[in-house]
């Protein structure tokens, strides 16, 4: 029974130094961040990033909605691409079917982009 245990445990040896090396050098990797770089925020970096609003203020503060709505169309039309590279690579095998497919659902995601458009759902005042 003891010798089980012992070449159970010797097997996950490998795994217990591999998480100890990453968590090392992750470690070392932060701490090398936070002595070799420069930890004085200017106007620029403390500015609204991304989120349309202050990163600090007030959290129950109402804000823009739009950004998310851009942040959601991004999303799907960035799906799109996503679909397009393993069709493009199956393409010679999936046949005409394949193809009056995809151009099938690109054209509803063409209209779809139309339609945003013509609503002024990408136009950021």
């Amino acid at each position: 029974m003891n010798g089980q245990l012992t070449t159970m445990l010797s097997e996950y040896l490998p795994i217990l130094i591999f998480i100890g090396i990453a968590g090392g050098l992750a470690l070392v990797l932060v701490l090398a961040s936070l002595i070799a770089g420069r930890q004085k925020p200017d106007s620029e970096k403390l500015s609204a990033y991304e989120c349309g609003f202050e990163a600090f203020d007030d959290a129950r503060r109402k804000f823009d909605v739009r950004f998310y709505l851009v942040a959601i169309l991004f999303i799907i039309f960035d799906l799109e691409v996503a679909f397009l590279f393993p069709w493009a690579v199956t393409l010679g095998e999936i046949g005409m079917f394949g193809f009056w497919s995809m151009v099938v659902f690109l054209g509803v995601l063409t209209v779809g982009f139309i339609y945003e458009w013509k609503k002024g759902a990408l136009e950021w005042e």
